[in-house]
């Protein structure tokens, strides 16, 4: 390729970089309001939280872009423009798969810990910012991150908006080289290499807030000859 086509590459590599920071930002603020809104006392606060996340897991990304870009305007009269649409639309569908983790973790602590929390005469928030959420983040980790690989690979829906993301630079380098075997085994080396970045960022985050609680980050292979289930033992002491 020349230094002009790959250019043009580089700068969607930047878009989709960009769109996927934003769409994180979105995802992540709504994914906590929302989870934590499921587990509240009030029934109405967690049936308009689980209003919400049924609505958006129950519709496609790509026609959430369609709806925000196209049927906005016309609705309320203002235009995104087109980072500002995919970031939104993203941002409010794979949030709304983020709640479930928000909610499934917060629900996985100790109901002693609340109960502590309570007899110390915490209000809600401090139980939840001071005891609930430090241990609940860390198990949210994991499936966060494939939840953000998800995501990157859902930006590539943004080219149906013209707008220059990797996806949609790639297809004009196409057009012009009318060769699709190289533009796109590159398209998918580069999604793969963003990928792995992001699995090893997450990878350090978990193991860093992991350890300021003292747990490990899976089992060692101490650990694993320990476990009775690893040698076939069961609870009884029986040969399964």
């Amino acid at each position: 390729m020349t230094s002009g086509l790959w250019e043009l590459v580089l700068k969607g590599i930047w878009v989709t970089v960009q769109l996927l920071v934003l769409s994180t930002l979105v995802a992540t603020v709504v994914s906590f309001a929302v989870g934590i809104a499921r587990t509240h006392r009030l029934w109405i606060v967690r049936f308009l939280a689980g209003l919400y996340t049924e609505v958006f897991r129950g519709t496609s990304a790509l026609i959430m872009i369609f709806w925000v870009f196209f049927v906005l305007p016309l609705a309320f009269g203002w235009q995104l423009v087109p980072l500002w649409a995919g970031t939104l639309a993203l941002g409010l569908t794979y949030g709304a798969y983020g709640t479930e983790i928000v909610r499934g973790a917060l629900n996985s602590v100790d109901p002693a810990q609340r109960e502590g929390g309570i007899a110390l005469s915490f209000t809600p928030w401090q139980r939840m910012r001071l005891i609930l959420l430090p241990q609940a983040v860390p198990e949210m980790i994991p499936p966060f991150s494939n939840l953000l690989i998800e995501l990157l690979k859902g930006t590539a829906l943004v080219s149906v908006m013209g707008m220059g993301d990797l996806a949609f630079s790639a297809n004009l380098v196409r057009l012009a080289l009318q060769e699709s075997t190289e533009i796109y085994t590159y398209v998918l080396l580069i999604y793969f290499v963003i990928a792995f970045l992001l699995t090893r960022l997450m990878r350090g985050l978990e193991r860093k807030l992991k350890a300021g609680l003292g747990k490990p980050v899976g089992n060692t292979p101490q650990q694993e000859l320990r476990r009775p289930e690893t040698t076939g033992v069961g609870a009884g002491g029986a040969v399964g």
